[in-house]
């Protein structure tokens, strides 16, 4: 019976002793690494070891990877008290690293990924964006008075919403807001179906038009809008595809918040002339004018959580005075605290770098446009704009001569600061691999 009770109370003592090492934080710190790491040739990781680790290793190649400088000719690694691992990629493939503490507890299963590096020239320059939507949207509804003297709001007894876009009215695609009117007012008042989207989904119904008391026509009792501008900055332009990106937030309706959908557009040269500078509660924004069509760079085909996309009409359409050559699109792994810098045009000068600060990197395994927060520190630029403004969404962050994200939103709270998108994002949405919602009324909403 008390052979029974040391057995007991030794198996509860080691079962304390693996869970106290198991939360220890020399521990903790080595599970709460990625457990996907990609990292690109050049590049080396080191990871810190204070307790006796086992490292058992599976590779596409053996030329994978060096590990501590070595090719990875042994299977499995033993690595020493205070001996840090020295993870160093030598040419393109997959490996597998299973960590186990003093040869038995497993600690930490890490797949490694290793790429070559992709290049883009940075941008910074403003651009003045141009988008015309497919259909037309359905900004605000309304009630009129008819030709019989009451009060009609047939847009909200039929069920249309604000945010709606209206892509057909009779089975025919409506091209604008003034195409949408023309098919109302020739069918004299019949009942008209509506093919609408609405929250990604498809859906009909059916309204009657109304003649209206002053204007005489028939209308719906709804305000659409068919295009949007505004002023942005571009991040990258990747040469090898002619692909551009910008903004890094998709452009939407001012009044509705809808994400816009796109017939066409395009991008064109930009001058800022004024500048709205930030303060606490009340962002501020750059003020510019679109210049000559002499001056368009490239069109527009995608309209995306991460800012919009197309092709350059050619290359002498992009230049920047610091940057002649395309530079690195940095990993997440490679993207750390502290200093760096941004691409903002914020006066009649041109692209300038202006220091900035990483405060924080939010690694993430899937999209999402706040993975980084970043702070202006240049005094020249804090003078001039009084921190991150409206117009600046776009501006590329360069860190260690790489591109690692773009400036996204400012804290209205503090116009110092403000998120990033990773770049790596931003280029996979174009389908290239790694490892503002500045805009007004281009056209003021047309009633009906």
């Amino acid at each position: 019976m008390k052979r029974w009770h040391i057995k007991q109370i030794i198996g509860i003592l080691l079962s304390l002793l693996v869970f106290a090492i198991y939360y220890s934080p020399v521990v903790q710190d080595i599970i709460k690494f990625p457990s996907e790491l990609e990292m690109s040739e050049g590049q080396y990781q080191i990871i810190p070891f204070r307790l006796p680790m086992e490292v058992k290793i599976q590779a596409d190649d053996k030329n994978v990877l060096k590990i501590n400088g070595q090719s990875l000719e042994e299977a499995i690694i033993e690595q020493k008290v205070d001996s840090p691992l020295i993870i160093q990629p030598q040419q393109q493939g997959k490996a597998a690293l299973q960590f186990r503490l003093f040869g038995i507890i497993p600690i930490k299963d890490m797949s490694v990924r290793v790429v070559s590096p992709v290049k883009v020239l940075p941008g910074g320059q403003a651009i003045g964006v141009t988008l015309y939507t497919e259909g037309a949207l359905v900004v605000g509804v309304s009630e009129f008075r008819g030709e019989d003297g009451l009060i009609h709001h047939p847009a909200n007894d039929s069920g249309l919403m604000p945010g709606d876009i209206i892509e057909k009215a009779n089975d025919m695609i409506i091209k604008d807001a003034d195409h949408l009117a023309e098919i109302v007012n020739s069918i004299n008042g019949s009942p008209v179906k509506l093919d609408i989207l609405r929250n990604d989904k498809h859906i009909s119904l059916s309204i009657k038009p109304v003649k209206d008391m002053e204007e005489h026509k028939y209308k719906l009792g709804i305000w659409v809008r068919d295009s949007t501008a505004g002023v942005g900055t571009m991040t990258f332009y990747e040469p090898n595809n002619r692909i551009y990106g910008a903004l890094e937030h998709p452009i939407t309706d001012m009044d509705t918040g809808t994400l816009l959908s796109i017939k066409n557009g395009e991008i064109v040269h930009s001058e800022v002339i004024a500048v709205k500078e930030g303060e606490k509660g009340k962002p501020g924004e750059l003020q510019g004018v679109f210049l000559n069509d002499e001056k368009r760079i490239g069109n527009i085909e995608a309209n995306t959580e991460y800012g919009i996309f197309g092709h350059i009409y050619a290359d002498s359409m992009v230049t920047n005075r610091l940057y002649k050559e395309p530079i690195p699109v940095a990993l997440q792994s490679e993207v750390k605290e502290g200093p760096a810098s941004i691409l903002a045009t914020v006066d009649d000068q041109g692209v300038k770098a202006y220091d900035v600060r990483i405060i924080r990197v939010n690694r993430q395994s899937r999209p999402n446009g706040k993975g980084l927060v970043v702070e202006i520190t240049d005094p020249t630029l804090l003078k001039l704009t009084g921190g991150i403004v409206q117009g600046m969404s776009g501006s590329p962050i360069i860190q260690n001569g790489k591109l690692v994200g773009a400036v996204t939103h400012v804290f209205i709270n503090d116009p110092k600061r403000g998120y990033g998108v990773f770049a790596k994002w931003m280029l996979e949405e174009i389908g290239i691999e790694t490892d503002d919602e500045v805009v007004s009324p281009y056209k003021e909403a047309v009633g009906m």
